[in-house]
């Protein structure tokens, strides 16, 4: 039995190259992306890597926890290292994003490709361009026409207006304006509100309603979380009224079981799972599945780091969605660039004329630049079977 015999975690902040106001946090410029990492080691030698999203020092106590649930289990075993990720939520933690490092020692002791040990052969996966900035309509023009000479065939805009009309002008315009040459899509990043640097709109069912009404008169590909992610009963109720297809489901930290929940009343017509949120590949793959049973579309979000954009495209190219669906790409220079995004990598994940080849290493599929770690991260947590080391001063100059 393989078993997981060491862990460590990494505060990690490397520098975007110019800034980014990411739309669904208002108030908010980011000038890098910080990351909290782990890396599991088994008795063998097996390395499994993988990081979230992290403000500052909020991770920092999470160290314990890992050594007291993982060490010692059966690296292989992703039903019980799941039940335990589940544990740490009974107490108010959810860390999802542990469970693809897991999946990384599988596939590498495997010698495969992580999408390939699950059975998939979408090698290649069709993009589309995933913008992650508020813009005026001139601007998304131009930006528009970069990311269609670029082979993007679809683009994601941002809309968070407090007035329902500049919103509506904003999809009016861009739509009109590619009608033929792109086809557009709308992410309104309703379905939670992150507050903390700037107030945001919060749309009623029947603010929805008009503007599904008005995106479906300009011919926009689908309409993304235009309702608070909890309020099941009107987001289905939206979806039954929308003359376009309405997505989401990114960050339902419950998981498979919420999310078929929602299928099963109507709530979305594309779900979008996020592995690093919702419950992980493994039940990220379950709701694949249940969208195939059901006729529905399936296609993972992945707007958090490098980590989460390999794991979900994993996700997307063992689903067999590959030839149906589109994989998000976000990309919003020139402050988030898949080159800023991806310094802790050796390589950045590029994509090929709006294509993303998957890579074809064992595992998740990419190298930790190890000069760049150390250049740019903190290890403040290391434990073994047979001790642990907590360094809260390697975060007090972080």
């Amino acid at each position: 039995m393989q078993v997981l015999d060491r862990v460590e975690l990494y505060l990690v902040k490397t520098p975007l190259p110019a800034p980014h106001a990411p739309s669904w946090i208002p108030g908010t410029i980011r000038t890098q992306v910080s990351m909290c990492i782990v890396r599991f080691i088994t008795d063998d030698g097996v390395e499994g890597w993988s990081g979230f999203p992290a403000a500052g020092r909020e991770r920092a106590g999470l160290g314990d926890l890992l050594a007291g649930l993982f060490l010692g289990q059966d690296a292989s075993d992703i039903e019980t290292l799941s039940e335990r990720i589940q544990i740490m939520a009974a107490g108010g933690n959810f860390n999802w994003w542990l469970e693809p490092a897991f999946w990384d020692i599988k596939a590498k002791t495997a010698g495969l490709p992580l999408y390939k040990y699950l059975g998939g052969s979408d090698d290649r996966l069709p993009l589309y361009a995933s913008a992650g900035e508020l813009k005026e309509p001139q601007a998304r023009r131009d930006e528009a026409e970069e990311r269609l000479s670029e082979g993007f065939r679809t683009m994601k805009i941002r809309v968070h207006d407090f007035d329902e009309a500049v919103d509506i002008e904003h999809i009016s315009d861009i739509a009109t304006y590619m009608q033929g040459r792109m086809k557009i899509s709308v992410d309104c990043n309703q379905a939670f509100r992150l507050t903390q640097n700037g107030d945001a709109p919060l749309w009623s069912l029947d603010r929805a309603k008009r503007f599904v009404d008005a995106a479906a008169d300009v011919g926009l590909a689908w309409v993304e979380e235009p309702l608070f992610g909890e309020w099941h009963e009107e987001i289905a109720r939206l979806t039954a009224h929308s003359r376009v297809p309405v997505a989401g489901g990114e960050l339902h930290v419950m998981g498979y079981r919420e999310l078929a929940r929602m299928l099963k009343m109507g709530c979305y017509n594309i779900y979008q799972p996020d592995a690093m949120w919702a419950g992980g590949i493994a039940q990220s793959l379950q709701m694949a599945r249940l969208c195939r049973e059901q006729g529905l579309k399936f296609t993972p979000h992945c707007w958090s780091n490098g980590f989460g954009f390999i794991a979900n495209a994993h996700v997307f190219a063992a689903s067999g969605f590959a030839g149906e669906a589109l994989f998000e790409y976000p990309v919003a220079p020139p402050g988030w660039t898949p080159e800023g995004r991806d310094m802790i990598f050796t390589q950045p994940f590029l994509h090929d004329n709006g294509w993303f080849n998957m890579p074809q290493t064992p595992g998740l599929g990419f190298e930790i630049d190890q000069a760049n770690l150390k250049k740019y991260g903190r290890c403040f947590f290391k434990a073994s079977r047979k001790e642990t080391h907590w360094m809260p001063e390697a975060l007090s100059d972080f």
